[in-house]
Order: structure tokens, then sequence, then C-alpha cells
């Protein structure tokens, strides 16, 4: 374990920065988002970003390949480039593990050779939570927020910054910033009392009973389907600011002297989605809103030994114009307890 006081933290940030982009939590017009370090730029205090870290390795709008047609021959440009080493500071828990869920879809075969890129190249430092408020659920999906993994873990404890490398990723980076030993009983005492905070929270005793793997035919057909998406405006803002969601559509744009393919997030909940020519699979907003929920709650873990696709972080709950969310779908479908 090592530390730092956070009057050096401005000086740590800028020796990550000389060899790697770094990024982290920063207030802006009244949100916090990733943002570029540079000196003047302050770590924010709020418990979690708007929108998630997923952009870094499944960026929201991608360039693929350019190609030009001209009569039956078509030249194409393979405009892949190798990423720059990037720092994301600040990352949360639930986030942390949204990259591995994100990692067992495009890292199996046939790999993604762009996130894989993105994935090689980038440190992932994480911070342990210690507010965390009550649209919080990761608990419920085995997620502990006081030790969040990464590639280096910080613990934001009143005295100083507390550091610990989890991986030889980490263990190179830590080992050029000149940070002083220390022992763990603070990082202990902060665990413990945000470990009380979370028995506490409204959602603490949410459970995934009733979901998983097997449970399709014994979910898929219930009637409070229909009455829970009949609010639901099909809008797409729970897909958007999700860090587990990794559908896209990939689409052309000419621009009068070639054709550049691209890659660009999509939502199950739009009408379009999946659209090919024959049609639509699914033409009902209660099909579209159903296939969300049961992608994240039954059929993800059935084919990744388990693991659910949701992590808790509690976005949906807070940006969702009407309310509606993963929560409520599991205490309707799945009886889950208050």
């Amino acid at each position: 374990m090592l530390k730092c006081s956070y009057d050096a933290l401005n000086g740590i940030f800028a020796k990550i920065a000389e060899n790697a982009k770094l990024y982290l939590p920063a207030d802006k017009d009244g949100k916090t988002d990733y943002t570029k370090w540079a000196e003047g730029v302050e770590w924010s205090n709020a418990l979690n970003t708007a929108r998630s870290p997923k952009d870094f390795f499944f960026p929201q709008v991608e360039d693929l390949m350019k190609f030009k047609v001209e009569g039956k021959s078509i030249a194409i440009d393979d405009i892949r480039e190798e990423s720059e080493d990037f720092v994301v500071f600040g990352v949360r828990a639930c986030d942390v593990r949204s990259f591995d869920i994100l990692d067992r879809v495009f890292l199996i075969e046939p790999y993604d050779s762009y996130y894989a890129s993105r994935r090689e190249h980038g440190v992932i430092i994480s911070c342990a939570c210690t507010r965390p408020t009550e649209t919080c659920f990761c608990k419920t999906f085995g997620i502990d927020c006081t030790n969040p993994g990464g590639d280096i873990t910080v613990w934001r404890c009143e005295d100083a910054l507390y550091w610990q490398a989890n991986t030889e990723k980490g263990e190179k980076l830590l080992g050029t910033l000149g940070l002083e030993s220390a022992d763990e009983s603070a990082v202990n005492a902060q665990k413990e009392q945000t470990a009380r905070i979370m028995e506490k929270l409204p959602l603490a005793k949410l459970t995934t009973e009733g979901f998983g793997g097997g449970k399709t035919m014994e979910l898929f057909n219930k009637p409070e389907w229909k009455s829970l998406s009949e609010a639901c405006l099909g809008c797409g803002t729970c897909t958007f600011v999700c860090p587990t969601c990794q559908c896209y559509d990939v689409k052309d744009f000419n621009t009068g002297n070639e054709i550049i393919r691209y890659r660009c997030w999509d939502s199950c909940m739009y009408s379009d989605f999946t659209k090919m020519a024959h049609g639509n699979n699914r033409l009902s907003q209660v099909e579209r809103f159903r296939q969300r929920f049961m992608h994240k709650l039954v059929y993800y873990p059935e084919n990744n030994e388990g693991i659910f696709g949701c992590v808790g972080c509690g976005r949906c709950l807070a940006k969702c114009p009407i309310s509606m969310n993963i929560v409520k779908v599991m205490k309707t479908i799945g009886g889950s307890a208050e």
C-alpha cells in the first residue's frame, strides 16, 4: 500500500500525463464527465459520471474503414491505427465490472481489433466509493464498491490518497510515481464505514433471485411485461447511459469522393433495431422492452458463467424520463425484495 497527500496530487497527475493521456472525472456545466487532464482541471467529488467510461474502449461513433468504388473495382483503405497509451482515473467499481462484461463480447473469437487495441493501451485506476447513494445497487451483482479492482485502486481517505497496484500494468505505472509506503488502517476503516452505508440503502436487499440462466421459458411470457412496457417512451436513454450495453449498427456515409464505413451505438429500444430486408424481428414496444431486460438478466448470464449484464450503477434510475428501470422490472417480474 502506498499513499500521497492531496497537495501532491496535481504533481502526480502531471507525471502520469508525461507518458500517456490522462482522463478523470471533472465538473462542467452542472454535470460530471471524464475530461482530459491539464493544469487547472480538478478531480470531481461526485459519486459518478453522467456517461460511463465505456466510451474509451467502445466509442459512441468510430470509423472502421474507407473505400472507393470505380466500376467493378473496390479499393479498401484500412484506417486502423494503433491506439495511444492512456489512463482513466477515478473509475468506480460498477464501471470496472462493466469492462469485464464488454470483454466477454468483444474479446472472444473473432475478437474486435478496434476494442482490443484500446484495452491493451488503456490503464484503469479505480476509486473506491465512500458515499454510495440511493440509486446504487452494485452489491446485488456481487460487486464490492470498497475494493473496485482495475489496474490500480485508490482510496480517498481523510488524511491522504491511498494507492494499490492490482496488475502488472498497475505496478509499472505506480513504480514511476514516487509515492510513500503506508499501512492499511485508514483504508480498512473507510471500507467498514462504506459497508455500513451500503447496508442502509433502499436497494440493499434487492436480489437476482428468480433470474439467471435457464429462466427464459419461465419469464418470457409473463403478463407483467405488457404493463411494465406501457409507459416506456422507447427513447433509448437507458441504453446510452448504460456501461454494459454493447449493441451497435454499421453504416456507410458517402462523402462524394469515397465511402466511410462507421459504427455507432444502437438501442434495442428503437423500432428499427436489427431491421433487415424482411422487416423487424420485434414489432411492438413490449417485445423490445422485454428484450432489453431479458438480455441483462437471463440471456447474458446463461452464456457467461452466471455473470449478469447489469452492474447496478444506477444511471438508468437517475436518467429515465418516466422512472422505468431495471429495478422495477426485477421487483415485478422476479418478485425481488423491496
